[in-house]
């Protein structure tokens, strides 16, 4: 039986995923057809039930549990590691306006944002590996980043 496999090309999903699809292991007769895509699309898809199995935000996860089961496996949620809200310049938070890139809508990113700051509500939606350069380019005034661009966007 093929499935339909979709994750985000981070390197904690690739990881995650490298045997399965790689053959590594015994997947009892099962086969994937691999799809990549950003998190929010992997949202959006689950939201239409699109693939069989895919990876999709904790948050958004609570609009597709009529379509969608969690595994016991293959997921990363932990603290200390969570997403993290940066800036080019000192931006005073309390401003309302402020101009926020996230990394979609149903993110647990945004939804963690909305819990900390809900004031903050000038947000455009942009794929997670663009916020940083958005933020360079002053087209943003706070970047909120996930996955390994927590680690490094100091080096930018």
């Amino acid at each position: 039986m093929k499935l339909t496999l979709g994750f985000s090309p981070c390197p904690n999903d690739t990881f995650i995923f490298d045997a399965l699809i790689h053959q590594k292991i015994d997947t009892k007769g099962l086969e994937f057809e691999v799809v990549f895509d950003d998190v929010e699309t992997l949202n959006q898809k689950a939201f239409n039930s699109v693939l069989d199995i895919t990876k999709l935000s904790y948050h958004a996860y609570a609009y597709a549990t009529d379509n969608y089961v969690l595994l016991d496996a293959g997921s990363a949620l932990g603290f200390g590691v969570g997403p993290m809200l940066i800036c080019k310049t000192q931006q005073d938070l309390n401003n309302p306006n402020l101009k926020v890139g996230i990394p979609g809508k149903f993110t647990t990113a945004n939804f963690l944002l909305g819990l900390a700051y809900p004031h903050l509500q000038n947000k455009k939606e942009m794929v997670f590996s663009d916020i940083e350069q958005k933020l360079i380019d002053g087209e943003i005034d706070l970047g909120l980043i996930i996955h390994e661009n927590r680690f490094t966007y100091q080096d930018k």
